[in-house]
């Protein structure tokens, strides 16, 4: 995802920095990796309460379901006060810290692999991007699934114990070893299917966006492909955060109903007999509140991925330019 950022901001509306165009063999690789675990961790931290209000208006049955998100968020701290808007950020910032470094390599060195072996073949400098970035995505977005799954399943199970219905667990250990000992591993890779199957046309429909808005915003504000002019550097800061919150948003309202049955296959158990499948869910959630039902968490996750596609763009170029290597 982030390689096609620094192709999407090469390329928009003819506009080029040296800042924007760091690949792979420039970074300072372990600068690289510990600014963003610092940086991707604070921005974790700051989204996590929507996270778990989004998780809980999903799974949650009643009244709680047809609460909006404040009202949620307002009921969280009165009775669990503010550790209860941070469950499960301890474990899934922790935890996440290997996958990132995983993801975020698989992603760089297959894009630039790809790339590389493209020159051999009679392509369009575009199409030859276009393809790198297209492979890069799927590497990385398979390397993320297989790490990312099982710790959603720890980290959501966490976030939601103590609402009606739900196992309550003494830290994230003791979710793996319930779930285990009742599913075995399989049990961690609830939700793996749809998780694989929407990730890559979800983080297309992002990148889509971005461009498209970012694109859009470079041509209002009068630069081209004659523009003699290039722009600044808090232009393009503010022009990549306008473009990431636009796609965050147009990703939320196409993405909500798959991540609903999703987080639902991660945390209910109440099926009755048989395994959890993403055809119970989904009959489930029809029968308790209709095609609505898909939307639950909305709200929250409206809000967390226009925050999160404007604050990982701005982050993530931040920590590129970081870690450049002294000339």
């Amino acid at each position: 995802m982030a390689a096609a950022a620094d192709t999407s901001e090469a390329s928009a509306a003819g506009l080029a920095l040296a800042e924007a165009n760091i690949n792979w063999e420039r970074l300072d690789k372990t600068r690289f990796h510990v600014i963003g675990a610092i940086l991707f961790t604070a921005q974790q931290g700051v989204l996590h309460p929507t996270a778990v209000v989004k998780t809980r208006l999903q799974v949650a049955e009643g009244g709680l379901a047809h609460m909006s998100g404040f009202a949620v968020f307002r009921r969280i701290l009165r009775s669990d006060g503010i550790s209860g808007v941070f469950r499960g950020f301890g474990t899934s910032a922790v935890g996440a810290l290997p996958g990132r470094v995983l993801a975020l390599t698989s992603l760089e060195i297959s894009k630039e692999m790809t790339f590389k072996y493209s020159e051999r073949f009679d392509m369009s400098e575009a199409s030859k991007i276009a393809v790198a970035n297209g492979v890069g995505g799927l590497v990385s977005s398979i390397c993320s699934c297989a790490y990312f799954v099982p710790l959603d399943v720890i980290c959501q199970r966490l976030m939601v114990q103590g609402l009606p219905g739900m196992a309550t667990y003494r830290g994230p250990f003791d979710v793996i070893n319930k779930v285990v000992r009742m599913e075995g591993i399989r049990g961690l890779y609830r939700g793996f299917g749809i998780t694989m199957l929407t990730q890559s046309p979800a983080s297309a429909l992002w990148w889509s966006a971005y461009g498209g808005a970012q694109h859009a915003i470079w041509r209002s504000l009068g630069y081209g492909n004659d523009s003699p002019t290039k722009p600044s550097q808090s232009e393009l800061v503010a022009v990549q955060a306008t473009a990431g919150t636009i796609a965050g948003a147009c990703s939320s309202i196409i993405t909500t109903p798959i991540d609903t049955i999703k987080t639902r296959l991660q945390v209910m158990d109440n099926y009755g007999s048989g395994r959890p499948s993403v055809m119970k869910t989904t009959r489930l959630l029809l029968d308790e509140d209709g095609w609505r039902g898909f939307y639950r968490g909305f709200g929250p996750r409206f809000l967390n991925m226009s925050l999160w596609g404007t604050s990982m763009i701005v982050t993530y170029e931040l920590i590129k330019r970081l870690s450049v290597k002294p000339e």
